[in-house]
């Protein structure tokens, strides 16, 4: 029996393993360079229409409602629509208030950083092409 290297070819075992953990070491101290910061509370505007102003109550009563006729008779579409309705709306404000921000650092951090990421993933995918000679 033949061994074979990374993805079943005859690449190098090492590179792939190096590879690997130079990306994740890389992806993590980039992710972990980076400060989220969430707006979003109660009183949030989600949308806003003139003088009109949608906040994250309003939302929750058609959630309420909705939840309220799924409890009461679960194949009620209009329970179903409503509170499929509110957790979309809910979960798009929530993902749109999020905001990162980047940490002071050095132009070597950064370049420590994206050397191990792309260099990482640089090696990885090497090793997943053949090494041997044809001829």
């Amino acid at each position: 029996m033949k061994f074979k290297g990374a993805g079943g070819s005859k690449g190098g075992s090492k590179r792939f393993f190096l590879g690997l953990i130079m990306m994740v070491a890389g992806s993590y101290l980039f992710l972990d360079a980076i400060k989220i910061i969430n707006h979003l509370g109660l009183h949030s505007v989600i949308y806003s229409y003139g003088s009109f102003n949608l906040t994250a109550e309003m939302v929750l009563i058609p959630l309420i409602l909705g939840l309220g006729f799924i409890f009461y008779h679960s194949k009620n579409p209009i329970g179903w629509i409503l509170s499929t309705a509110s957790i979309i709306i809910l979960a798009f404000e929530v993902f749109s208030s999020v905001k990162f921000q980047p940490r002071r650092m050095s132009a070597f951090e950064l370049i420590m950083m994206l050397v191990l990421m792309i260099g990482g993933l640089g090696l990885f995918l090497s090793s997943l092409q053949d090494f041997e000679k044809k001829g």
